[in-house]
């Protein structure tokens, strides 16, 4: 059961429609937000400006502008959650109040926001990040390290807020332990789901339906309406066949993070253009 959901408040224009899909997640699971701010420390960030100037010495002032700039995102942050709770009349509340609904928390830690995040997200159910957009919002690195490094479910939602939980939940199936994982933390999702597809696209020799077909079969142990699909990937590669199959049923996308590696070749190729630039269907992930 999905009971706290962690979502990064960056101060930026990403924050309005992350906040109302995390809210629409939420009410599903009558869930605790907790948001969290991570305010840079603006002496460790000068320095590493530095070190990647070739050793340069800090400018006189930066290390006040870094912080300046830090303190206006975690004011314009602040607003923007108390303006979301007073709007949606959400209970601000750091303890259990018994009450039905969901309720929201405002975190806040200083230092590298890929390590924060990762940290809290280890103690929630679920962690809601948005992609970066024109380099606002989360960083691409703060996804990654909370996908490889927190132990939780990762769900990226689609730029436009989501008014509504989709319904269909397509399963992009690999027999591997991360994919497997993937099923089991979605479990909470797809108990609500009222169809759930199983897609394998033949992007490595050996890989067929079969693999598909045996976990539909153990979904509809459990009671699922579980089918399969087996696509061949088109020219633009698996990821874009993946994404547009769910595109179309207007899916969530359930699906494991792999390792550094894949993943790092996920960062810089097709899948990353669609899930965090572009994806029009929610993702959940897990390593």
């Amino acid at each position: 059961m999905i009971k706290t959901i962690l979502i990064p408040a960056t101060g930026s224009h990403t924050d309005e429609a992350t906040f109302a899909s995390a809210l629409t997640v939420g009410r599903m699971f009558d869930a605790h937000l907790e948001f969290l701010h991570v305010r840079v420390d603006a002496a460790a960030t000068a320095a590493a400006m530095a070190a990647d100037g070739g050793g340069v010495p800090v400018i006189g002032g930066l290390v006040e502008q870094i912080e300046q700039e830090a303190r206006q995102r975690g004011e314009r942050a602040g607003e923007l959650f108390r303006r979301f709770c007073e709007r949606e009349r959400l209970a601000a509340v750091d303890t259990p109040t018994g009450q039905p609904g969901p309720s929201a928390q405002w975190l806040d830690a200083r230092g590298d926001e890929a390590y924060w995040v990762a940290e809290y997200g280890r103690s929630a159910d679920l962690v809601l990040i948005s992609r970066p957009v024109n380099d606002q919002g989360v960083a691409a690195d703060a996804i990654e390290t909370t996908l490889l490094g927190s132990g939780r479910p990762v769900l990226i939602p689609p730029a436009t807020p989501l008014a509504s939980f989709p319904e269909t939940m397509v399963i992009a199936w690999k027999a591997s332990p991360e994919a497997a994982r993937a099923v089991t933390a979605a479990m909470p999702f797809l108990l609500k789901a009222k169809r759930i597809l199983v897609v394998t696209v033949a992007e490595e020799q050996g890989l067929s339906d079969e693999e598909g077909a045996r976990l539909a079969g153990t979904l509809r142990w459990h009671g699922f309406d579980a089918s399969t699909r087996h696509l061949q990937p088109d020219p633009s590669g698996a990821a874009d066949t993946l994404l547009a199959a769910a595109g179309e049923e207007r899916a969530l996308v359930v699906m494991g993070a792999y390792g550094h590696s894949r993943l790092r070749e996920w960062m810089f190729g097709g899948f990353t253009r669609h899930v965090l630039q572009g994806a029009e269907v929610p993702v959940l992930m897990m390593h």
